[in-house]
């Protein structure tokens, strides 16, 4: 089988749209299926050694988000690719030009498509001020995932939305952690060290981009909180963005460790103690179950994957979308608990440990079949008219 990825951003690239095709492109690969993808040029113009075809189109930056590209229209190249070498399911992960361009060509050569819905744009469009844009984002998305023969969304909530904004063919893909990666066995005494965190005081971690978007004037406010109620407490920010220079000067004794990757991020998330996420832009939010498989005790809104994960004081503290206040105090309150933190990062990371990107890719790898079947069907039919 032959399987077409198409997206505007991939590994080595942080977020997480590229995080979860990463596992998901893995699975596929052991599973056998051959592997196409197709993206915008990578900065170092390397190749992925998971595709036996990685085809990289022109893209640009966007110009409020310089970081990330998108892949210009390329319909014509992927009519011709495609001809030549036609998947049996095209998987098309972002919206952009590049995504229009493949679901255009795939519905010319009636190719099965199935989409994923992975960015939550209305929290995104007022982040920056494009409020204005909404309504046209909301009737273009839904116009593209309806002519799609399946869309991906990563929790029940999700899928309730978009059903109730007149989606069809919604179902949900949750996502997986590694468990032995993400543990607390892999807590770093000297790293805690290097923070200034003795055996029993406090870290309050975050791990993400900076930016506004992740509702960082929340986090430097949590903070700033957490510090008040607990003196001792060691603020680790992980991540970086644009907004880094105004969270330094609000939290001035944080300590910025820039992105991190593998087994340092896997040592970091495990040197913590509480997971402080206030952002509500996510559909998913791959950082909470990693944070949980380290035994940290998560903070964030019944929102995305903490809504579906975590229950409040089971298992970490979860507080109603949008009350900021209820946030700021459920914060400050477990920074100085000690006893009551610990408690829920252990029963964290047994709730995480059954989380498996094993059998997201089982599903994954379902559906790309599934859509073939009718296909299938029809063609077969045809042939005994």
């Amino acid at each position: 089988m032959r399987i077409a990825l198409v997206s505007e951003t991939w590994s080595p690239e942080v977020n997480g749209v590229a995080h979860t095709l990463s596992h998901l492109a893995s699975h596929l690969v052991a599973k056998g299926v051959t592997l196409q993808l197709v993206r915008p040029d990578p900065v170092d113009g390397g190749r992925d050694s998971l595709a036996e075809r990685d085809v990289h189109v022109r893209g640009i930056a966007l110009p409020i988000y310089a970081d990330v590209h998108v892949g210009l229209p390329c319909r014509r190249r992927l009519l011709q690719l495609w001809r030549q070498e036609r998947p049996d399911a095209i998987y098309i992960a972002t919206e952009g030009p590049l995504g229009w361009s493949a679901l255009n060509a795939a519905r010319r050569l009636q190719i099965p498509v199935v989409s994923g819905f992975h960015t939550n744009f209305d929290q995104y469009a007022e982040s920056y001020h494009l409020s204005w844009s909404i309504p046209f984002a909301r009737r273009g998305l839904r116009y593209f995932h309806n002519r799609c023969d399946a869309t991906l969304v990563p929790t029940h909530a999700q899928r309730e939305a978009l059903e109730d904004a007149g989606y069809r063919q919604v179902s949900v893909l949750a996502r997986g952690v590694d468990a032995q990666r993400y543990s607390p066995a892999r807590r770093d005494a000297e790293l805690r060290r290097q923070w200034g965190a003795g055996p029993h005081q406090p870290v309050a971690l975050y791990v993400g981009r900076l930016a506004s978007e992740k509702n960082i004037e929340l986090l430097a406010d949590s903070m700033a909180a957490m510090q008040r109620a607990n003196p001792s407490l060691i603020q680790v920010l992980v991540g970086d963005g644009p907004a880094r220079k105004t969270l330094s000067r609000r939290l001035p004794e944080a300590i910025f460790t820039g992105f991190q990757k593998g087994e340092a991020l896997a040592a970091h998330y495990a040197s913590a103690d509480i997971f402080v996420f206030p952002s509500l832009s996510e559909t998913f939010g791959n950082v909470v179950p990693e944070a949980m498989a380290s035994g940290l005790a998560v903070v964030a809104f019944e929102h995305a994957a903490a809504k579906e994960l975590i229950t409040d004081d089971v298992d970490g503290r979860l507080v109603q979308p949008n009350d900021r206040q209820g946030f700021i105090h459920a914060a400050g309150e477990l920074s100085r608990q000690p006893a009551v933190y610990a408690r829920l990062g252990r029963q964290a990371r047994q709730r995480a440990a059954t989380l498996s990107w094993a059998n997201i890719g089982d599903r994954f790898l379902a559906h790309l079949i599934q859509v073939q079947r009718p296909l299938h069907a029809a063609a077969h039919t045809t042939s005994h008219v």
